[in-house]
């Protein structure tokens, strides 16, 4: 980060803070801390907001909770997480917070290569989540064709991919494999799709590499473009145009640390927490997102920027981790393993925990007829683990598929099948 970012982010945290005297959850929260004379002042006296927090503020303070800066008519947007990780949160912006999410995603599509004259289709249901819902807008003021995807079965999106010479797909990780899967399935022919760009957010696949690669064999002339961003933070990062699975945070409009999960002190690899310096209707203030990182070594990147670079994207998330005979296993480790094995159409792991002790797993669904595809992929993660995690196969279709983010990962009570 240059000196000169470094003084705007103090700039817009002193503003902030400003704003923030007549938001009541954060006027409780940093009663006496008045003004900010340095960032490293700001690491070291402003605590934490944790999602635990919010969902206690917005069941005291219902329907939204106490995190709101200005009285209620001044919001024109509702938003809701999607409850993967817990309790749903409510989220209330104003047209100001609106319009500084639409310039981030803005970015992520400059950084993209997307411009006016691209077509993008969204293939997602436009619920209550933040979801797409600024992209789309994003996409429409920067002179492209916004074609929403809402309510229609795969077969019926590929078709207006093709039909409208769709150049560019948005939607998750998980659903840009089952589209493709689907094309085989029912023979839509996509090798001479227009399709160049897909932008991926939701789960961490958009950087994990074997997912990637999967992806992009079944979108040929297409490249895979991550992303991520969360319901009560905006959209944070974009895909570095030069350096393959690295997201840059915008760090015009957010002051990102790295912290290690544990102490909370600075760490090279731990968890990422944000401030956004534009959202002031419905602000975060060192929010711990439980976003797992590795932070980037170099000052200044090959693409020109000076942007926090996360290396590899999104890792992993702190709740997502499980201790299996000693070993710490993130999903991302397993989907990689699980990607790079050819033949696997969709897959399931279950965790199941009997005295204290917990372990996985594995149902794949083969995309053909092939008799050692579970001996194949237990191997894979035996060399790769160095565990045994036994691998069965389920009839094809038998596993849910996601158009949203995914939820593989469920736990089984023990003496259940």
């Amino acid at each position: 980060m240059t000196a000169g970012v470094q003084a705007e982010q103090l700039g817009k945290l002193r503003a902030l803070f400003r704003a923030l005297r007549t938001n009541a959850f954060y006027s409780r929260k940093l009663s006496g801390l008045e003004e900010i004379p340095d960032l490293a002042w700001f690491r070291a006296h402003v605590p934490f907001t944790t999602k635990r927090e919010l969902i206690d503020d917005q069941r005291a303070h219902p329907p939204y909770g106490s995190n709101l800066t200005y009285s209620l008519d001044r919001y024109t947007r509702f938003s809701q997480t999607n409850g993967t990780t817990g309790t749903p949160l409510r989220w209330l912006d104003t047209a100001e917070s609106w319009e500084w999410m639409i310039g981030n995603w803005k970015q992520v599509f400059q950084a993209a290569g997307v411009g006016a004259g691209d077509r993008v289709f969204f293939a997602f249901s436009f619920g209550p989540f933040l979801g797409f819902w600024v992209a789309f807008e994003a996409a429409v003021r920067m002179g492209c064709l916004a074609i929403p995807g809402g309510g229609m079965r795969s077969s019926a999106r590929l078709r207006a991919i093709l039909d409208n010479q769709v150049t560019v797909l948005c939607c998750t990780p998980t659903y840009a494999l089952h589209l493709g899967d689907a094309a085989i399935e029912d023979r839509i022919d996509v090798s001479h799709s227009k399709v160049r760009r897909i932008i991926v957010a939701g789960e961490p696949g958009g950087s994990i590499k074997s997912t990637q690669a999967r992806i992009e064999e079944l979108w040929p002339g297409a490249r895979v473009v991550d992303h991520h961003g969360m319901t009560e933070v905006g959209p944070v990062s974009y895909a570095c145009p030069k350096r393959d699975r690295v997201l840059h945070v915008i760090e015009s409009s957010y002051f990102a640390e790295v912290i290690d999960p544990i102490t909370g002190e600075a760490s090279e690899r731990g968890e990422l927490v944000l401030t956004n310096l534009g959202r002031t209707g419905s602000p975060l203030v060192r929010y711990r997102t439980g976003d797992i990182v590795q932070r980037g070594t170099s000052e200044s990147c090959e693409c020109g920027t000076c942007d926090l670079a996360l290396e590899g994207g999104i890792l992993a998330r702190t709740d997502d981790m499980v201790v299996i005979r000693g070993v710490n296993l993130y999903p991302s480790a397993i989907e990689d393993i699980v990607r790079a094995c050819d033949g696997i159409a969709e897959y399931r792991v279950e965790i199941r925990t009997e005295r204290s002790l917990s372990e996985l797993r594995i149902q794949v669904e083969p995309a053909s007829s092939d008799a050692g595809l579970a001996h194949r992929l237990e191997s894979s993660l035996r060399d790769a683990l160095g565990l045994r995690i036994p691998v069965a196969t389920v009839p094809h279709g038998s596993l849910p598929r996601f158009e949203m983010k995914a939820q593989r990962w469920i736990r089984v009570t023990a003496g259940t099948q």
